[in-house]
């Protein structure tokens, strides 16, 4: 990988501790290139992901609820920035790289297809004799083939420790990596083996903070659960007794944005306790000592652990398996495998661009080489193009009204 120089890989908003990953000490991009003179590799890796097509798409793809059921919903894209937002904010606590950490924590569902893990179950089913389908190897794909933004190279370029962070953000990888990362592994060393870096670390973690506290209050929205079930479970029912003898007679609206406000602040204040103490018992000197700690460094301590599988646990029973979630499965499945067989049947059907992906491949009689973009071009649509595709390929009256 290159190392190119540059009076920007000095850059940092803040001092950095000696286990974080600094710009100066990068081990480059793929294709060499000339830094920036104001911004470090790790601010152009977010610039880079922000301007991409797949990050603009994410505001019209699903976190739980499509995007025609209401506009006050979290959506991929509104998500993916509270994600960021809690990585900063643990991120600076913990003195790492900020600017690293958030570009990781941006890029981390850029994989994800419509109508969010539905459809990637649905796809995964599509794809099962063909290799497979993950949304965080094809988060990978995204910003290594799929995105098309350079004359030289298909990809973004980035660093390899952001790519690092977004193959390993949720730990080692056991058995045999997905295409993106074996196409990866053969050009560069990820350390597959290992943990990550401390900043895509945080982004993970982040993630799960962002997506169980923000599904409470859209599951509350939707009327799939009650403020009355929550004060059942052992964390948030504590909160709700604390905020109600604070506040006498406040009003639901205002308990709601309270209730998740605490929530999200005990969570944070967990992970920083239990993280510092782990890190005061490691005493990692750099990046490397975390990645070879042989545990992640952050976590939620036992306690908490313990409070987040319970919510989980009563989210997953009561808002994603709700059966009005049910019955949108009923139609995802249609739409994405009808879509999928459609196409994997006869690829003169996609846009012209796609069909020359399928020609430059030379994959028009490779059945998992043709697959694989018919994937791609599946997992990179949006909810509401999904069903106008499913539309216009299967209703007879679309272009005849």
């Amino acid at each position: 990988m290159s190392h190119p120089e540059s009076p920007a890989y000095n850059y940092c908003a803040l001092p950095l501790a000696p286990y974080a990953c600094r710009p100066d000490q990068s081990q480059g991009r793929i294709h060499e290139e000339p830094e920036s003179t104001h911004r470090t590799a790790f601010q152009r890796d977010r610039d880079r992901i922000i301007h991409s097509s797949a990050f603009r798409r994410l505001k019209y793809k699903t976190q739980v609820f499509v995007y025609h059921e209401g506009d006050h919903y979290r959506t991929r894209l509104t998500h993916t920035l509270e994600v960021a937002q809690i990585t900063r904010s643990i991120a600076r606590a913990l003195m790492v790289n900020e600017d690293l950490a958030e570009g990781i924590a941006l890029a981390h569902d850029l994989g994800h297809t419509p109508f969010a893990h539905i459809g990637e179950e649905y796809l995964r089913n599509c794809m099962e004799p063909y290799g497979g389908f993950d949304h965080n190897d094809q988060s990978l794909r995204v910003l290594t083939t799929l995105e098309r933004k350079y004359p030289k190279w298909n990809g973004l370029n980035l660093t390899w420790e952001t790519l690092e962070g977004v193959v390993k953000h949720n730990g080692p990888l056991a058995g045999k990596p997905h295409i993106a990362v074996r196409e990866l592994q053969a050009q560069v060393d990820l350390g597959l083996d290992t943990h990550a870096s401390l900043e895509a670390q945080v982004a993970a973690l982040s993630d799960d903070i962002a997506y169980n506290n923000h599904d409470v209050e859209d599951g509350l929205r939707a009327g799939l659960f009650t403020i009355a079930d929550l004060e059942g479970l052992s964390l948030l029912g504590g909160l709700i007794n604390s905020i109600r003898s604070d506040t006498p007679g406040i009003e639901q609206r205002y308990l709601v944005q309270e209730l998740v406000r605490e929530m999200i602040g005990a969570m944070v204040q967990d992970v920083l306790q239990e993280t510092q103490k782990r890190l005061a018992a490691l005493k990692p000197q750099s990046a490397d000592d975390v990645r070879k700690a042989g545990q992640p460094m952050v976590a939620f301590s036992d306690d908490m652990r313990e409070h987040v599988d319970e919510l989980r646990g009563f989210l997953y029973e009561r808002m994603y398996r709700h059966y009005t979630m049910r019955r949108i499965w009923l139609k995802v499945e249609r739409i994405v495998s009808e879509l999928f067989e459609a196409f994997h049947k006869n690829y003169l059907l996609l846009p012209d661009n796609w069909q020359a992906r399928i020609r430059e491949g030379g994959v028009e009689d490779d059945l998992a080489g043709k697959a694989r973009i018919v994937a791609d071009y599946i997992a990179g649509m949006t909810d509401r193009y999904a069903i106008r595709e499913h539309e216009r390929l299967f209703d007879l009256y679309w272009d005849l009204r």
